[in-house]
């Protein structure tokens, strides 16, 4: 298995953007998404810091119901 990157939110929103989610809102320092996976609606909300932990990576990526081989995809 990959190892995950420490992409910046700005990397995240893109790759996000091409996954199918458009940015609906914004409170302080957290971006919200809308998208839809697999037929199911998805809400995903990303900080908006210089670097995304790991760990809320991860929990980013499980949000919007992909693996982490799909969002990979999208980040390159």
């Amino acid at each position: 298995m990959a190892r995950l990157p420490v992409p910046s939110a700005r990397d995240v929103l893109k790759a996000r953007h091409r996954a199918g989610f458009e940015r609906v809102a914004q409170k302080g320092s957290h971006i919200r998404l809308k998208g839809t996976r697999r037929g199911q609606k998805r809400v995903v909300i990303v900080p908006n810091h210089p670097e995304v932990a790991r760990g809320t990576l991860l929990s980013i990526i499980r949000q919007s119901g992909m693996t982490r081989e799909e969002f990979l995809e999208f980040v390159r």
